[in-house]
């Protein structure tokens, strides 16, 4: 078990400083992308036009050498845009499936909210289940199919809220700020010599680890203790979302297993072989601030969920 958590590390680590080579002051965004590969889980990157979500997360799947595929959602974009279609071959008299960009490894799904919900939907069952439903036939993804979504924030125009049930299968929601004025000076620099499209082969990115290599990580992961104590402060924070007056809907049991699944991974890639509260504690508000939902007196009070959040782990006891 320690073997495989220094193994793990080394290639954290080894990611890391592939990304930095061309993203500039996003250190706890690549972390919590490394703890979502490792618990298989899927991200969604909020932020305004600009910050590096896209290539970030071009970043990452060249770094750990994933499959990547892209997907721009825009208005008119169809679930078969996405899924892909049965087409009809006159020579043979046969169905062909031509599969969409859905069947990979890394999809990014970019722009999220800028589709209407029917086609967001397709999203669903392979978020969930790692599978696609085309015409009655069912098509598996790989076991460790991730979705990296990107969305502009809500008071842009021109975007569609994402429905609870797509929030949910998220595992993070992370915001992506503006980035201060030295590393924006950082950027610039690095940024402005570049001639054509940013690409992350351009900055030297290259693949620094392998599928099995991803996979005895994953199995580390799972290894990992999370004691009976735990379990519970984990189950008490998420059920006192749905207790706290300033909400109107709590988090759900998938969050609570989300939750002890990212803790998992956050012990493993800081080299520990058993959870401790403050890997819950620290992960709370990126698991749970998509999924809490303010009533209307606490929006005229110019509450924010991630304040709310910030009590329920305070006032929750965490075992000692």
């Amino acid at each position: 078990m320690t073997e495989s958590l220094d193994t793990l590390r080394q290639l954290a680590n080894a990611v890391r400083a592939e990304v930095g080579k061309a993203i500039v002051g996003q250190d706890e965004l690549v972390d919590h992308l490394l703890i979502a590969l490792m618990s298989e889980g899927h991200v969604l990157m909020e932020g305004p036009p600009g910050t590096a979500k896209t290539f970030l997360a071009q970043c990452f799947a060249r770094a750990t050498g994933l499959d990547f595929g892209r997907i721009q959602f825009t208005p008119d974009l169809l679930p078969g845009d996405i899924l892909g279609s049965n087409l009809f071959n006159f020579q043979t008299s046969t169905f062909t499936l031509t599969r969409g960009p859905i069947f990979t490894e890394l999809l990014l799904a970019d722009e999220i909210n800028r589709t209407p919900p029917k086609t967001q939907a397709a999203l669903l069952e392979a978020m969930q289940e790692r599978r696609v439903t085309l015409d009655g036939e069912t098509h598996q993804l790989g076991d460790h199919f991730m979705v990296v979504a990107t969305q502009n924030p809500i008071e842009n125009q021109g975007v569609y809220p994402l429905p609870e049930a797509q929030l949910d299968r998220f595992l993070f929601k992370l915001l992506v700020p503006y980035p201060d004025e030295a590393e924006e000076a950082k950027i610039v620099a690095r940024f402005s010599v570049e001639q054509g499209p940013t690409r992350p082969e351009n900055f030297g990115i290259e693949p620094v680890t392998e599928i099995e290599a991803l996979r005895t990580a994953i199995a580390a992961t799972k290894d990992v203790t999370l004691a009976q104590d735990n379990v519970d402060y984990v189950v008490r924070l998420v059920r006192a979302t749905r207790e706290h007056g300033d909400l109107m809907t709590g988090a759900s049991p998938r969050a609570a297993v989300l939750l002890a699944n990212a803790a998992r991974a956050r012990a493993a890639l800081d080299g520990r072989n058993y959870v401790v509260p403050d890997d819950i504690k620290q992960l709370a508000t990126a698991v749970l601030r998509h999924r809490l939902t303010l009533t209307a007196a606490a929006e005229i009070e110019g509450r924010a969920v991630e304040s709310i959040v910030d009590e329920l782990v305070t006032g929750t006891e965490a075992p000692r």
